[in-house]
């Protein structure tokens, strides 16, 4: 989601959100929208690492593989609810593979970006609760609740380096801020999820805490999405940028936790209102398509990022 002179960003981050959507879509029980979605993901996914093989574009660009693994997070937690289990899990050794190097590497300071650390950690926990939940694995469920908490540490690292000013000047990217803690919420949903008789994964107080700190999180995802959104109408950003997708990724994820932490929790005013969100969710998913589109068709690269000094 940075942006170098590539469309692998754009490749990247559409295969993030479309993939979030797909799980979105399914928690919804639309399955043949989350099956077109998750194809529609795959699809980008593949396009991502096609443009990177050619092009070696993600050699210096943190930010864009930490966005790509994140993708493979999601696209496969899309697949193992398409009852692909095997291609999730393999996604899942591919993307753990890819993160552990990248917590090391670092991304911009100041812009939304340093929040793709937790994305991207989150992002695997949300796959491996899916997989434990489907194949029975009570040892990933408890891995992904390591990954979870680390991914609640990394976003209070990224809080502090990130530049409150973004609220105001950034080109999308800093909705990441509610977008991580949406994805949070989502893993914590999920872990809850995976729970059974048969597994027995958390005991009376674990329950008790972790859907304490999952609806924090959704709580805390509502008000900073809120306070985007608000700061969007006091200074608004009309140029097209590839990091508006985070945006759209934002948006995305908030409903489908909504809808994952109303499963959980069985709380169906909470489902109304995720699947509302959905909608809200696929209507700025389809308008920032267009939107990429026209750019594209105007000559403007998709990939392209451009100075703030030059508007």
């Amino acid at each position: 989601m940075s942006g170098p002179s590539s469309s692998a960003p754009l490749w990247a981050t559409y295969a993030l959100t479309t993939g979030t959507l797909s799980v979105g879509l399914d928690s919804a029980g639309y399955g043949v929208l989350s099956r077109i979605a998750v194809v529609l993901a795959c699809a980008a996914w593949l396009g991502a690492i096609a443009h990177a093989v050619r092009r070696a574009a993600w050699r210096a660009e943190t930010a864009t593989a930490l966005t790509f693994v994140a993708a493979t997070a999601v696209v496969g937690t899309g697949l193992s609810a398409a009852g692909r289990q095997r291609s999730a899990a393999a996604l899942l050794a591919l993307a753990a593979l890819l993160w552990t190097p990248l917590l090391a590497s670092g991304v911009p300071r100041r812009h939304g970006t340093v929040f793709l650390r937790c994305v991207a950690t989150q992002g695997l926990a949300v796959l491996g609760a899916t997989l434990a939940a489907a194949e029975s694995a009570a040892w990933l469920a408890h891995a992904a609740l390591t990954l979870f908490w680390l991914g609640l540490v990394l976003y209070c690292l990224a809080l502090f380096r990130f530049e409150p000013r973004q609220v105001g000047e950034g080109a999308g990217d800093h909705w990441l801020a509610g977008g991580a803690l949406a994805v949070s919420a989502l893993a914590g949903a999920k872990l809850l999820s995976a729970d059974s008789e048969r597994l027995y994964l958390w005991n009376d107080d674990d329950h008790a805490v972790l859907s304490r700190v999952t609806v924090a999180l959704l709580v805390l995802t509502a008000i900073c999405c809120v306070a985007l959104f608000t700061a969007e109408l006091f200074w608004p950003r009309r140029r097209y940028d590839v990091r508006r997708w985070a945006t759209v990724f934002a948006a995305v994820v908030t409903a489908t936790a909504a809808l994952a932490v109303a499963a959980a929790l069985d709380a169906p005013w909470l489902d109304g209102l995720g699947e509302a969100l959905l909608w809200l969710a696929v209507a700025a998913w389809l308008g920032c398509t267009a939107w990429t589109v026209a750019s594209a068709r105007a000559g403007e690269r998709p990939g392209r990022v451009r100075s703030r000094a030059r508007r």
